[in-house]
């Protein structure tokens, strides 16, 4: 799966915060992701979110 910094990942499953949008600040083995809806930063398995992608949303450049 393509994943690249800067994409917005829509989750099959909410944050508790409510929001389902995590923005990747690093991708790997491991993914920095930060949550758009409160702002908390966390690390996550690259298997385990891959699995729990819905749609991934990418800013066009240029």
């Amino acid at each position: 799966m393509d994943v690249r910094p800067n994409d917005i990942l829509i989750m099959k499953k909410q944050h508790p915060c409510g929001s389902s949008e995590m923005l990747v600040l690093r991708s790997g083995m491991d993914f920095r992701l930060q949550c758009r809806g409160c702002g908390r930063e966390f690390l996550i398995p690259r298997k385990k979110i891959e699995r729990n992608i819905k749609n991934i949303r990418r800013e066009t450049e240029g």
